[in-house]
């Protein structure tokens, strides 16, 4: 290296790590605007049990069909999947 680092001279000291300094600390870094970084929750909702997602691909009049009796029940295209799969393993 050339002798312009005015780095190089430095030496690691070990840092004291108890609760109370590391608590002393924390005071001071908040006390001049320093916030807490720790990592936080995800935010958002919490995923659902309901996360397999399927993509078939049907004429339009059958995707129709299943989109208006969803609708006509009140519930979701995929409950109405659910719904005919345990039916059809119940008769098979």
């Amino acid at each position: 290296m050339s002798g312009s680092n005015r780095l190089a001279g430095l030496k690691a000291k070990p840092k004291d790590t108890t609760a109370a300094e590391v608590r002393r600390v924390d005071e001071v870094g908040e006390a001049r605007g320093f916030l807490d970084r720790t990592p936080r929750k995800k935010p958002g909702r919490k995923p659902s049990p309901r996360t397999y997602q399927l993509h078939p691909k049907v004429f339009p009049q059958v995707g129709e069909a299943i989109a208006a009796e969803a609708e006509r029940l009140g519930i979701t295209q995929g409950q109405l999947i659910e719904n005919m799969w345990e039916t059809y393993q119940r008769n098979s």
